[in-house]
């Protein structure tokens, strides 16, 4: 009988699912799912194994939200996979707090512990909750594991991770924990054997999706990144504003009679691109083709605002030997790459473009003083390995 490690990745508007064979400490990749488009129209449920082969595809009923996802998705594992056969599931979870510095084995109190930070990334947290208690529901008994994509920046220098409000505040757990870390920690897993001196030194990983950060790996470790308290902070998203001056929170909450329920809902779902286009799209790959103004005057600020970033995280560590591309947009959208690579060319990066239009590997000339690179991040992988490892530390 195949031991199987199951992954669950829920996000905002999708759900990422991966089955991984495990032979002692060995992860063989079985089969990959998604559930996308959630809370929309044409959600869609499917799998594939690792060769691409279909397995299911299955349309989800208008406005799905993530509880029929995941009640689906696993009630077709569960008809697939044999009893005994799933050895834990492991899960992404957005906000580990000031608590949680590592993958943690999931017990109640520990679950208390984790619902109490869900007003700090309302659209990732309770959905992380929602499949750990999916999975509960169908297998009471499987031991279930929380990977946290804050644990990799609580090992920052303590001046990065600090606000400079008074000195009690931080004790109160009012810090700068940053994001997107099971993406990072994957590609500095990989750099070693893709590009020496970007292992060895200092190279900005810009994470470019739906949701979006940047941060400073120096020796392979975090030591600065964009987002802070919240996944609201630093670039543009698709509707999350970035980096905004606090003094407009406070001219919209006594000023302008806001809510602070439709100050929540202005910052996380209407603004970023979104915003910026008029309503355009929150999707890059709409307003890249779209003829309108507002489209383009979203890319140019997405791309200046991306700009800024690497400059100041290079400003950090002292210089900069790499920048790595990786998810939706970093992976996929060669106009945003060259775009911001372009506007680098100070720091001594010259952009290849024909290998930038083909969107793999090195995308910098062999001469450019600063490599950059596009890498497929493999968020599913790096909670496996880490699942797999708590499981046998228990």
């Amino acid at each position: 009988m195949t031991r199987s490690l199951l992954v669950i990745n829920a996000g905002s508007s999708s759900i990422k699912f991966a089955l991984y064979a495990v032979n002692g400490l060995v992860l063989e990749p079985r089969f990959r799912g998604q559930a996308d488009g959630l809370g929309g129209r044409r959600a869609y449920l499917c799998f594939a194994d690792e060769q691409g082969r279909s397995l299911l595809r299955r349309n989800l009923d208008d406005a799905a939200d993530h509880d029929q996802a995941l009640d689906q998705a696993l009630r077709w594992l569960e008809e697939l996979l044999e009893d005994g056969q799933l050895v834990g599931a492991g899960h992404r979870v957005v906000h580990g707090g000031a608590h949680f510095s590592r993958p943690v084995r999931l017990e109640p109190d520990t679950l208390a512990m984790l619902e109490s930070y869900s007003s700090l990334a309302p659209l990732h947290q309770l959905q992380n909750l929602k499949a750990i208690h999916a999975v509960s529901r169908l297998w009471s008994s499987l031991p279930q594991v929380a990977c946290f994509d804050t644990a990799v920046h609580r090992r920052q220098p303590r001046v990065a991770q600090r606000f400079a409000l008074p000195r009690e505040y931080e004790d109160r757990g009012i810090l700068r924990y940053g994001f997107h870390g099971l993406s990072y920690e994957y590609i500095a897993s990989v750099l070693p054997d893709v590009d020496a001196r970007a292992a060895r030194g200092r190279t900005v990983v810009a994470h470019l999706g739906n949701g979006a950060s940047m941060c400073a790996l120096q020796d392979g470790r975090s030591v600065a990144t964009t987002m802070g308290f919240t996944a609201l902070d630093g670039l543009p998203m698709g509707q999350r504003c970035g980096s905004i001056d606090p003094g407009v929170l406070l001219h919209l909450l006594q000023n302008e009679g806001m809510s602070i329920a439709e100050l929540e809902d202005l910052l996380y779902r209407r603004s970023g691109l979104l915003g910026l286009s008029g309503g355009i799209s929150a999707d890059m790959r709409e307003l890249l083709t779209s003829d309108e103004a507002a489209a383009a005057e979203a890319v140019e600020y997405y791309v200046y605002r991306a700009v800024r970033e690497i400059g100041s995280l290079a400003a950090a560590m002292g210089g900069l030997d790499a920048l790595v591309f990786t998810a939706g947009v970093g992976e996929n959208a060669a106009p945003i790459r060259r775009a911001i690579c372009r506007r680098l060319d100070w720091l001594g990066l010259q952009l290849d473009e024909a290998a930038n239009e083909q969107g793999s590997g090195r995308i910098s000339t062999g001469g450019s003083g600063v490599h950059a690179w596009v890498i497929p991040t493999n968020e599913e992988l790096m909670i496996a390995r880490h699942t797999l490892d708590c499981l046998q530390m228990a």
